[in-house]
């Protein structure tokens, strides 16, 4: 059984998450430039064995894409077809970022370390992550 990788892309950065090797836990891994995400995934995925690709998926409150999908739509076309053997699944990203700040702030993390905007983007990219396997074990059920 792979890992799983969770995605929280931006056109400036992307924070990416991934989970244990039984799929149970998503943690925050790293935040990278997303010009150099590309990379970083093939890197990954020769080191690490892959399953899935979760990506934040943005939309408005009224379930209709929001603006950002312009960005993030030409991004997951290509990592379709460079990652053919592993499953891409979307996920609603709505509120991660500011659960993100909310966790940040109540696991005791410093004013200046909360400011850093790649702590919150992997941190994201782990809630988006958790909110992909929560979905997937209620499926099960």
């Amino acid at each position: 059984m792979g890992r799983i990788l969770g995605l929280d892309y931006g056109r400036k950065r992307t924070g990416i998450a991934v989970t244990d090797i039984t799929q149970t836990i998503a943690s925050p891994l790293t935040t990278v430039s997303s010009h150099q995400l590309e990379t970083f995934l093939r890197e990954y995925t020769q080191k690490e064995e892959v399953d899935a690709i979760v990506i934040g998926y943005p939309v408005n409150l009224n379930n209709i894409p929001s603006e950002s999908v312009k960005y993030v739509d030409p991004f997951i076309n290509r990592i379709k077809k460079i990652f053919t053997g592993i499953e891409i699944h979307l996920v609603d990203e709505r509120f991660t970022s500011v659960i993100a700040q909310k966790a940040m702030i109540e696991g005791g993390m410093k004013k200046s370390e909360r400011q850093k905007k790649a702590n919150a983007d992997k941190i994201s990219a782990s809630l988006i992550l958790q909110s992909f396997l929560i979905q997937r074990e209620n499926q099960k059920k």
